[in-house]
């Protein structure tokens, strides 16, 4: 009997740190990670919404004087986000990116690039000593670290009250491509869908290959606006096999929710989050949302394919 109970205490226990989502690890005083495993559409089908938000949902992204990481091994993308105040942030790596190699520096990007964006003040990213600004939803793009380029990155806020907010996708790398600020008048803006629709909104293409002198080697990130008066995004849907994504939605009013949508084309799934909180998207999975409000987001991708329009387009009277 005393087996039992102590058998049955232990599976509370177990099941209760379930719920909680994935262990929160510190890298030091001020980085923070976790580190979320991949998921099979079978599985994702018979998740309750506990479940649903611990393996797809990034629920903190933005912490004042922290850098917060998740590591999914989805195309092993790191989503993050780091909000400098008075002190600058250095970007270090975690312990998952470690490797048992003797002469591992273990340096962020000594295997991977990495692209930011700032949703915040205006901010400055310094790349082994050379400053670049970034003021509000401009982005840097910076490539793998070499012996002659370590990469060291240290993120600051000009304001200390208006803190800099810098959104960051890193995907693995195999060369290395030159540091690249771009701003969004330099980004590829294209206008899509319409008001009849509920979907007047603009895509800039930001960190992409060839857009803007800007090279890399799988990420691609890009900011989406929706116009007043929409609330839908990707729509038509899609999924792409050779490549997951993650959104990152922010601009949400005060009272407002996302109601992102997730899941097979005929087993799709709804998440609801608030402003400047991120979605994991896998391969095959679709993502697209609505908002009671209009908003902005942040796409990010990594994969083997750096073709835009590479995906397979879902009909929307197929959608279940």
């Amino acid at each position: 009997m005393k087996k039992l109970v102590l058998f049955a205490a232990f599976l509370c226990a177990s099941v209760c740190t379930w719920a909680q989502g994935y262990e929160v690890k510190a890298e030091n005083s001020y980085t923070y990670y976790n580190t979320r495993w991949p998921s099979s559409p079978a599985d994702a089908k018979h998740y309750d919404t506990d479940r649903l938000r611990a393996e797809y949902a990034i629920e903190k992204v933005f912490a004042p004087g922290e850098v917060n990481w998740t590591y999914t091994l989805f195309d092993r993308l790191l989503i993050g986000g780091a909000e400098p105040t008075a002190t600058p942030l250095k970007l270090t790596s975690i312990a998952p990116l470690y490797t048992e190699k003797p002469n591992d520096k273990r340096r962020l990007l000594d295997n991977r690039e990495i692209g930011i964006i700032n949703i915040g003040g205006p901010g400055v990213v310094t790349v082994d000593g050379k400053s670049y600004d970034l003021d509000f939803q401009e982005a840097l793009y910076v490539g793998r670290a070499t012996d002659k380029a370590n990469k060291e990155i240290v993120l600051s806020s000009k304001d200390a009250a208006n803190p800099a907010k810098f959104y960051m996708n890193s995907a693995p790398a195999q060369c290395e491509y030159p540091t690249k600020k771009v701003t969004l008048k330099e980004a590829n803006n294209i206008k899509a869908g319409s008001m009849a629709e509920s979907n007047d909104r603009v895509i800039h293409q930001m960190l992409i290959d060839g857009v803007a002198g800007v090279r890399t080697c799988q990420l691609q990130m890009g900011i989406t606006e929706l116009k007043t008066g929409s609330v839908w995004n990707t729509m038509p849907a899609h999924t792409h096999l050779r490549r997951m994504e993650a959104y990152m939605y922010y601009k949400v009013p005060e009272g407002q929710k996302i109601l992102h949508i997730m899941g097979e084309p005929q087993e799709t799934r709804p998440i609801w989050l608030n402003n400047e909180q991120a979605v994991i998207s896998p391969q095959w999975s679709i993502h697209c949302a609505a908002g009671t409000s209009n908003y902005t987001f942040i796409w990010g991708m990594a994969g083997e394919n750096l073709v835009y329009t590479d995906m397979q387009t879902v009909k929307i009277p197929d959608l279940r």
